[in-house]
């Protein structure tokens, strides 16, 4: 079982923490569907510091997602420390995050994110620091290495270990990769049978075979979901169950894809205000629609929505079309 220093899941299946929808809305419509853990958006040290509105508002746990990890990110040890020291004493978070992975350039040009993969030292010095600066267990998320001649995730993973971290959670890709090509999983692997801190496998995890796969050919203790759970919650669940009880159960069907849309959107509503909710609900309802026949149109027509009612009519209105055409079908 996945154990993150005093921190026990109930299984070793985790939701990635994924920047612009790990919201508090999301991260617990996924709990319910029965991840072991989840893990928030990744917030800005500077703008916890400076108690930047929009900052202290992503740092909203419900009690109903724990076990949670927040993500921290920044390139200077005094703001990251303070920054780590203020969502140990003021969240109900249970383990703290240090980004090391995020590979967007407006993140690296602050030596923060993928940055960090360059110097195992300053992986140590960092760590080091913020474990010394917390009670709660601190954990890092990082990628397998800035680019192909700079891979260092074994030092990295053993920096992180040395300096007191609890876990690793490795995608198996490098910064330049970006989310492009293939995830190498033997890195994995190897950083697994490096450190004796538990270690979460990411990359390329999009049905639950793969999450068994992982599991079975790195031996990493926890399999790491993103963008395979967008608008796809049931992707947690039949991974649950395949890894308990070998059993892959079914996929939703359209109706069960809808309402848990519209409760999505409810829950980011009582989060933000509607018209926020609603515009930030866009992208996430195209990605419940995925593979619906008749989506396109829909997906084009979302992008009008700018109330709770228009968005839950238009999605309605689909699920009563499909229901039509395959009552048709069985007739015909």
């Amino acid at each position: 079982m996945l154990k993150i220093g005093n921190i026990e899941m109930k299984n070793p299946v985790v939701l990635a923490p994924m920047a612009g929808v790990c919201n508090s809305a999301f991260r617990l419509t996924v709990k319910e569907f029965g991840a072991g853990l989840v893990c928030a958006e990744m917030v800005s040290d500077k703008g916890i510091i400076f108690k930047n509105e929009k900052t202290m508002n992503m740092l909203y746990i419900d009690e109903r997602e724990k076990p949670l990890s927040l993500q921290i990110f920044g390139g200077e040890k005094k703001t990251l420390v303070e920054a780590a020291q203020f969502v140990d004493q003021n969240t109900n978070a249970d383990i703290i995050d240090i980004n090391m992975g995020c590979p967007v350039p407006k993140i690296t040009k602050c030596d923060a994110g993928a940055k960090w993969l360059l110097d195992p030292n300053k992986i140590y010095e960092m760590v080091a620091a913020v474990v010394d600066a917390v009670d709660k267990p601190v954990t890092v998320k990082m990628r397998m290495g800035w680019d192909e001649d700079h891979i260092y995730a074994i030092e990295n993973a053993r920096a992180v270990e040395r300096a007191g971290g609890q876990a690793v959670s490795l995608h198996g890709r490098t910064r330049v990769q970006m989310y492009e090509g293939k995830a190498n999983w033997d890195i994995i692997r190897q950083v697994k049978q490096a450190v004796n801190i538990p270690v979460i496998g990411n990359g390329d995890v999009k049905t639950p075979q793969d999450a068994l796969r992982m599991l079975e050919e790195t031996g990493s203790d926890g399999v790491m979901i993103g963008r395979a759970a967008l608008g796809n919650p049931w992707m947690i669940y039949r991974t649950v169950k395949f890894l308990e009880t070998g059993e892959l159960m079914g996929e939703p069907s359209v109706r069960e894809k809808i309402d848990v849309c519209i409760l999505h959107l409810d829950r980011l509503i009582s989060l933000k205000n509607e018209r926020i909710a609603v515009r930030e609900m866009r992208k996430h309802a195209a990605w419940y629609l995925k593979g619906i026949r008749g989506n396109a149109k829909a997906r084009n027509m979302i992008n009008e929505c700018e109330t709770r009612e228009q968005l839950v009519d238009l999605l309605n209105n689909l699920v009563e079309e499909v229901e039509k055409r395959e009552t048709e079908s069985q007739v015909g």
